[in-house]
């Protein structure tokens, strides 16, 4: 079968950052391939054109660079946040806001997104919203190890359901009783 519209596709890839033989930062073997269904728009548009119509077995190795990836860094998403924010009781989780970490955390809006902490001072947070692969170049070599019909449930919902539980919906079959079988994936 070959990937197409409504399909499912399962592959294995390895993804390198600035060049062929740059850093490796993701590696999907067998034993956890990408599984998702093709051209829901779940995916970068340029990772899917570029291995649309592939069939099971055979490889594919591109690159995307970062206006057809994550997008270049954008310096607006890099701000400073009231240190008063990470205050619970007036005192502050030193846990939380330390360099390096990402915390989650919610838009004027009520969107969610991940923040890394930039740098803290006595009074913010200086904080970087981009997705972090924001400004890379992005290196994929892989193989597709699977390409199947999507199921009626998978199309409605727009994604793939892993196997078991009744429904097909990944939740376990301790989630049996809430109605997961009935078609409630939670999605």
């Amino acid at each position: 079968m070959t990937i197409s519209k409504n399909k499912v596709v399962s592959l294995v890839y390895q993804l390198r950052v600035d060049s062929k033989e740059g850093e490796v930062i993701e590696s999907l073997t067998s034993d956890n391939p990408l599984s998702f269904l093709f051209g829901a728009g779940n995916l970068l548009p340029k990772f899917e054109q570029n291995i649309d119509g592939l069939k099971v077995g055979e490889s594919f190795d591109f690159d995307l660079e970062a206006k057809d990836a994550y997008g270049e860094v954008n310096n607006e998403a890099i701000v400073d946040v009231p240190l008063s924010v990470f205050m619970a009781d007036g005192v502050l989780d030193e846990k939380l806001v330390q360099v390096g970490n990402t915390i989650p955390m919610r838009d004027n809006a009520g969107n969610r997104l991940n923040g890394v902490v930039k740098a803290v001072t006595d009074s913010n947070v200086n904080m970087d919203f981009n997705h972090p692969l924001a400004g890379n170049h992005l290196f994929f070599s892989g193989e597709v190890t699977d390409v199947r019909e999507a199921t009626d449930e998978e199309l409605s919902h727009g994604h793939v359901h892993a196997e078991g539980c009744g429904g097909g919906c990944g939740c376990g079959d301790e989630a049996a009783d809430s109605g997961c079988g009935s078609g409630n994936c939670g999605c």
